[in-house]
């Protein structure tokens, strides 16, 4: 590394650090961080699992906290229930995520996914720590690695791809909980195989997948597939708060000499940063895709300046601007817009879910059929109808139209708690009171004396010439 000014070599921006100059990939053994910003990912992380593996055992009213299951087109967030009619809240929802993201990313950065993310939680605090106590540290894993086969090493990679296995299980069965639930979950493990055959192979694709990912694609999920990497360098401005090295405090570099030298920066050159990061950048070039805000470099560089009796901070969470005018962060109009709207959005779906029908009606005629004339001189049409029950009890439905009778085609209409009920009914009129030929009416739908909806639908009768 030479001590060329910070801003003149751009080279590097040319290549991603996870192939080399001939297509192949370049496997990183990044060495174990340590830090306070370690110890407090550590926590975070750890409390993320806990709660990713308790949630799906969370139940209200009998229904878990959380289910998504896309396959029956059943959604429940914090207990409840959302049905294809619903789905729009959903999407809103995912759209005020995003947008949290999207604001989150312009004010500081990549901090969701250094933090939070699952990708980096599992691999960094789960796995890589597995491999660090078992193969141990990164010079030691390379070195595990280019040596032949031997019993020792045949025991720490059987042991370390066991686990690694074991876990794979373990987070897919979860993440399948989620999907399924966890007692659609308890019967795939508990019952014989023949009456769970997709249900298996389904827990066995997302535990090889998860396998692949945490045992040998790695970083790579953050560099080639995940988008929000590409969305950071569109979403960052000069005022967004990143994992940043000071380069007008620590070039040019310089070797540690305990002689005071003039005209050198604070950077010893020891490539510490370089050697924890899990990507394999050198955050003295700036802000760079792969760079996922880990902070692992701020803990290595705090540590060795430490030991030369320098400033912490040479690599710290910082803005472009903050670095370059030594001010601090301040608020731009484009973060008030962005704050704005999440406002809004935020205000929105607590309406729509506050104002949410607890029950979803959909009335269509039966195709096919117009009006039948009674011998009794009534008039009658079919109906079909669709009843949603949103609400944890029974619900008997009664339906009342003005001038006019309502007659259900069987038993009355029971709809069972979270549950969809179909049936048909007949509106009937008298003949000599149908002035119309389409007539608009509006059927009020009650329950324990309660009026719950109102649908307006269209009575076709034998009226002739009328519109």
């Amino acid at each position: 590394m030479t001590n060329e000014p910070f801003q003149d070599d751009e080279s590097f921006r040319d290549t991603v650090t996870h192939i080399d100059i001939t297509g192949h990939r370049n496997w990183f053994y990044p060495k174990k961080p340590k830090g306070q910003f370690y110890q407090w990912r550590s926590v975070v992380s750890y409390f993320f699992v806990v709660v990713f593996f308790s949630l799906p055992f969370v139940k209200i009213h009998g229904d878990p906290l959380f289910l998504f299951n896309v396959i029956e087109r059943k959604f429940i967030m914090f207990g409840v229930h959302f049905w294809p009619q619903d789905f729009f809240l959903f999407m809103l929802g995912m759209l005020i995520f995003i947008l949290f993201v999207a604001l989150f990313t312009v004010a500081y950065g990549r901090v969701f996914c250094g933090w939070v993310c699952p990708q980096t939680v599992f691999m960094e605090m789960v796995f890589r720590k597995i491999e660090y106590a078992i193969e141990g540290d990164g010079t030691h894993q390379r070195a595990l690695n280019k040596s032949p086969w031997t019993a020792e090493k045949i025991r720490k990679k059987s042991l370390k791809l066991t686990l690694f296995f074991l876990i794979a299980v373990l987070v897919a069965n979860t993440f399948l909980a989620y999907i399924i639930g966890i007692d659609e979950l308890k019967k795939i493990v508990i019952e014989p195989l023949s009456l769970h055959i997709g249900g298996f192979t389904t827990m066995i694709i997302f535990s090889g997948a998860f396998f692949f990912i945490f045992s040998w694609f790695r970083e790579q999920a953050c560099l080639v597939v995940c988008p929000y990497g590409r969305m950071q360098s569109v979403l960052l401005d000069k005022h967004s708060i990143v994992v940043a090295y000071d380069h007008k405090r620590g070039e040019p570099r310089s070797k540690f000499n305990r002689e005071i030298k003039t005209g050198v920066g604070d950077c010893i050159d020891c490539f510490e940063c370089v050697r924890v990061c899990p990507t394999g950048i050198d955050i003295r070039h700036g802000t760079q895709l792969e760079c996922t805000n880990c902070t692992a470099c701020i803990d290595a560089c705090n540590f060795m300046m430490e030991k030369v009796h320098k400033p912490k901070g040479l690599i710290r969470y910082a803005s472009e601007y903050t670095i370059r005018t030594g001010k601090k962060l301040r608020w731009t109009p484009r973060m008030f817009a962005y704050t704005a709207v999440l406002l809004a959005l935020v205000s929105l779906e607590a309406f729509l879910l506050i104002t949410r029908s607890d029950v979803d009606v959909t009335i269509n005629k039966v195709r096919g059929q117009i009006f039948t004339v009674q011998e009794d001189g009534q008039v009658n049409n079919l109906y079909q109808i669709k009843i949603i029950n949103k609400t944890k009890d029974d619900m008997p439905i009664e339906m009342r139209v003005e001038g006019a009778t309502v007659k259900p085609v069987g038993n009355a209409m029971m709809v069972k708690a979270d549950s969809l009920e179909e049936s048909e009914f007949f509106i009937l009129m008298n003949a000599n009171e149908i002035t119309h030929r389409k007539n608009e009416m509006v059927i009020e739908f009650w329950t324990n004396g309660r009026l719950i909806q109102k649908e307006i639908t269209t009575f076709i009768g034998p009226v002739a010439g009328a519109n």
